[in-house]
Order: C-alpha cells, then sequence, then structure tokens
C-alpha cells in the first residue's frame, strides 16, 4: 500500500509507517508535481498545513481511503469532496495540549512577577529592584472558562504552585472536574472571584467578546487575564480601557482578534505580555503530532479503525442520501437548544419518528450532539459525527434514544430533549420539502418555523401587544423580519415566537426586548 507523505514530518514519525512492510512510503514534501502524480494510485495522504488537498487533487486519487492531518485544523482539505469520495479524514486534536498549558503557566508566572517588564528594565541599564515588587501564585485562585483537555492540564500544573482552581463548562459535568480538584461555578463567579482567569474555550457566535466592558467590570480590581486560545474572545478595546485604567493589573495574549494585530496600542501596553500565536508551537507538539497521524493512519490502512475522524464514515452512496438531511436536522437542532438553555448538562434524550426510526440512525445521534457540544468545546477538541458520543460520555452526559412515534401528527420527525441543573427543555423538528429544516415545536408548545440563519427565541406571557413591542424593538434598531411564527399554550398562559430576522441582533438590542415585562426568556440564536 503506497502512502504519501506531501508535508515536513519528523522521522519518528516515517519510521512508525516504514516499519510496516506493506507500505511503499513516499516522502515528497512540497512537491506539488510529486503530489499530483503520485497521489494517483496512493491509499493514504499524509499532511500538515502546506499542502492544499482540494477537490481536483481528489479527482485524481483513484485509491485513496485515508488523509490524515497532522495538527488539528482541516482547512486545507476539503472535507465534502472528500466524504463524497469516501475517504476518511483524520487529524490529532490535544496534541499541543501540554505546550499550550505550559505557554499560559509561563504566563501566570511572568504577570505574577513581572518578569518581562523587569528584564528589560535590566536591558535598559536600569536597576529597580523596588519597582517590580511581585506575587506570588501560591493560594491565588485561577479561573478558567473551558475545562476541555488543555483546561484540564492548565489546572493540574496550577495545582502544582498552590493555587486554587475554579472553572466554568458547562458541558463538563461536576464529578469529572472534581476527580480533578476543580470546583465547577457559574461564569459569573469565574469572573468576580478569581485572581487571575485563563481563557480556554472556542470561538463561537456566543463566545465572541465573552471577555468585554460587562465582564471586565464583574472582576476583581487589580485581575490578571491569559488568553491562549482564540483572539475572538476578547474585546481588545474594552480591555485595553480595563489597563489603561488600572482595573486590570495585567494581561497576556498569545492571540488576537486580527493577526498579526492591526492596532499596536495593546500589544505596546507596559501591562500586556505577547507571543505571536506560538502556544502550540514546540517541538515536542509538532513530534507527537506527527507520530500520532502516522500511528492513525497505519491503524486505519491495517485494521478499519478511524480515530479523530473529522468526517462522516464510509457509508453506501444510497445510506448516505438518507442519513444527510437528518445529519443537517440533527446538528441545527442541538445547536438551537444548546443556545437556549443554561446550566450543567446531565441528559440529552433524542427520538426518532417513523421511516427514521427504521434507519441506522448512529451519526444522526452523533450530529445532535455535535450541534450541542461545540457551542461549548474549545477547539482542539471539537466534537465530529465519530468522536461525539465518546466527549459526551467523558463529560458524564447521559445520552439515550427512542425510537417511537413521538407525535403521530408528524411522520419522519426528530426530537430532542435536555436535562440540566436549571431545569429542561425540548425541540422538535423535522426535514420538509427540498430538504428545508424546520422546528415544529418547543416545550410541547406547536410552532413551524425555518431553521436556518439568525433567530430571536421568545417565550412570554400570552397577553396581547407582545408582538407589536418585539417588533418596534426590532425596526428601530434597523433589524429586518424575514419571518415571525408564533406557538401558544392557552393551559399555562404561555406563547413562544421563533423571529427569522436579516442581521445579527446585538446584545443592546436583546436587552431591551428581554425587558419587555411579559417576556420571559428572549435568546439571539444562530444557526450555521
Amino acid at each position: 500500500m503506497k502512502i504519501l507523505v506531501s508535508d515536513n514530518v519528523s522521522d519518528s514519525a516515517l519510521e512508525v509507517l516504514r516499519a510496516e512492510p506493506s507500505f511503499n512510503v513516499v516522502y515528497a514534501p512540497g512537491d506539488k508535481e510529486a503530489l499530483k502524480s503520485e497521489i494517483r494510485d496512493a491509499e493514504a495522504l499524509v499532511v500538515r498545513s502546506a499542502t492544499k488537498v482540494t477537490a481536483a487533487v481528489l479527482s485524481q486519487a483513484s485509491k485513496l481511503r485515508v488523509i490524515g492531518r497532522a495538527g488539528v485544523g482541516v482547512d486545507n482539505v476539503e472535507l465534502d469532496a472528500a466524504t463524497e469520495k469516501g475517504v476518511v479524514v483524520m487529524n490529532t486534536p490535544g496534541g499541543n495540549a501540554t505546550s499550550v498549558a505550559e505557554e499560559t503557566l509561563g504566563f501566570l508566572l511572568a504577570l505574577a512577577r513581572r518578569l518581562p517588564q523587569a528584564n528589560n528594565s535590566m536591558k535598559a541599564g536600569k536597576w529597580e529592584k523596588k519597582k517590580f515588587l511581585g506575587m506570588e501564585l501560591r493560594g491565588k485562585r485561577l479561573g478558567l472558562i473551558g475545562l476541555g483537555m488543555i483546561g484540564m492540564e492548565v489546572a493540574r500544573l496550577a495545582q502544582a504552585f498552590q493555587m486554587e482552581v475554579i472553572a466554568y463548562d458547562p458541558f463538563v459535568s461536576s464529578l469529572v472536574a472534581g476527580q480533578q480538584n476543580v470546583k465547577l461555578v457559574s461564569m459569573e463567579k469565574v469572573f468576580k472571584t478569581s485572581d487571575f482567569i485563563s481563557l480556554h474555550c472556542s470561538a463561537t457566535p456566543e463566545t465572541t467578546h465573552l471577555v468585554n466592558a460587562h465582564a471586565l467590570g464583574l472582576m476583581k480590581a487589580g485581575v490578571r487575564i491569559v488568553n491562549c486560545a482564540r483572539g475572538e474572545l476578547i474585546c481588545e478595546s474594552d480591555l485595553l480601557q480595563a489597563l489603561e485604567s488600572g482595573h486590570v493589573a495585567g494581561a497576556a495574549l498569545d492571540v488576537f482578534e486580527k493577526e498579526p494585530p492591526a492596532d499596536s496600542r495593546l500589544v505596546n501596553h507596559p501591562e500586556v505580555i505577547t507571543t505571536p500565536h506560538i502556544a502550540g508551537s514546540t517541538e515536542e507538539a509538532q513530534e507527537i503530532v506527527g507520530i500520532r497521524i502516522a500511528e492513525q493512519v497505519r491503524d486505519y490502512l491495517l485494521q478499519g479503525v478511524a480515530r479523530n475522524a473529522v468526517n462522516v464514515p464510509s457509508v453506501s452512496p444510497d445510506e448516505y442520501k438518507k442519513l444527510d438531511p437528518y445529519i443537517q436536522l440533527g446538528e441545527k437542532l442541538g445547536s438551537f437548544l444548546a443556545q437556549v438553555v443554561t446550566g450543567g448538562l446531565s441528559e440529552i434524550r433524542i427520538s426518532y419518528d417513523g421511516g427514521l426510526a427504521e434507519l441506522n440512525t448512529h451519526l444522526v445521534k452523533n450530529a445532535v450532539l455535535k450541534g450541542i457540544l461545540n457551542h461549548v468545546l474549545s477547539q482542539e477538541a471539537q466534537a465530529n459525527l465519530i468522536n461525539a458520543g465518546a466527549l459526551a460520555q467523558s463529560r458524564g452526559v447521559e445520552v439515550a434514544e427512542l425510537r417511537s412515534a413521538r407525535r403521530a401528527t408528524f411522520s419522519n420527525s426528530l426530537g430532542i430533549s435536555l436535562r440540566t441543573e436549571s431545569g429542561s427543555a425540548s425541540v422538535l423538528g423535522m426535514v420538509g420539502a427540498r430538504d428545508s429544516l424546520r422546528i415544529l415545536g418547543i416545550n410541547d408548545i406547536d410552532i413551524d418555523a425555518p431553521l436556518r440563519g439568525v433567530l430571536l427565541f421568545i417565550r412570554n406571557q400570552d397577553i396581547p401587544g407582545v408582538i407589536g413591542r418585539v417588533g418596534t424593538v426590532l425596526g428601530s434598531h434597523g433589524i429586518n423580519i424575514a419571518n415571525f411564527t408564533l406557538g401558544r399554550n392557552p393551559q399555562l398562559g404561555e406563547a413562544i415566537a421563533i423571529v427569522n430576522v436579516d442581521q445579527q441582533i446585538p446584545p443592546d438590542v436583546l436587552k431591551a426586548i428581554q425587558a419587555i415585562s411579559a417576556v420571559r426568556l428572549a435568546r439571539a440564536i444562530q444557526i450555521e
């Protein structure tokens, strides 16, 4: 079997492949002509980020079974084209977890002791011993936003310095966190009570500018902030203002909203430590991901074991054609419900009705879990159609599937219910004409709304005037309504609405809607 390695990997990674007698390893890093010729009869392709695995490249590959990406991101691989061709695409999530965690700890130490500033002072020929009075990490509270693989490693390292570690991660169970001596708390408590705050979550519409003026205002005076996750998590202008006022004592940033940063004011601030997105860039991390992908490719070719696959596993064209609309429905319904509920998740129940219940729904189940989990998981451990079940299990979330007629009125429908520390919520959906995705019910209240784009979900007291006031708020802020759908429960005196809009809903607009006296819940939801 031919394995084409078209990007640089370590000798150790190559040795893993060459040790198998049945493998013919062709090592041609950066050789575009070799890629074109050797891909034709290769059964495996190993890449980093340089090789672009386009649909055109894939069209030349008559025997290709697997693409191994040494690293996390697979933007250089056209996943849809690979899936259509029946090629499994694998990556190596978590390979840089130790590297990122160690840089985070380095940042914590540097912030506490102001090491870069003292170093710069010495190099300038000064001896400012009294100026750089530091603080110990011992006994200080570290608050983590995100408790995935990197967050867990940061917690372990911080505890070696006798720090108290608390965390906010709604999709990690208290049991799992407790096993690592980490206490799960609300995001507000992390902000209000932490001496140091470190971010380890992914960038989503909900987490973009998670650290903004409001969040910074909740934090203790003298707080220090570390970000080795995603630049979008911090509103840099708000952070700069908090630094200049002295409310934030220091910040250490490896990532930025725009890279490289266009505005140098934050980078040049005397209490800011910066690095050029290198937290995961160590010799060891590069070695680890190379060896891991070589092992994964080897095991897939020899045993059919697909680890860390990021696309749909091999199914027949007819099976995939039947499943694909429900895979899309499941992910989007899961995403919708994840953006409605609050509190730590304990249970997910998925129900299938009609012909859907007769299909192999494993991929649909994992699509639901993917839609739910990816709103809180950090990018180094994103859920996909292969690993979503394992990720839910590792976080102590119970998943149950039901195959019965949820509602006789609707055939081929998909229902999801979530139980959290704050209560429970459910949603029902179906695939309509021309594969359109629709919401049919929320919390057992009937509704029929498109499941796409930007949505405003409202639960309110069923009294006159609410619709008009919501429309007035949106209209006064230039937000166009594409569709306004209502549902009612007369017995409870409650109503719901899903408003499809053409623009994003800013926080101030959402607050204005939440301030309407009859509104009990309002959420701005993004369905991608």
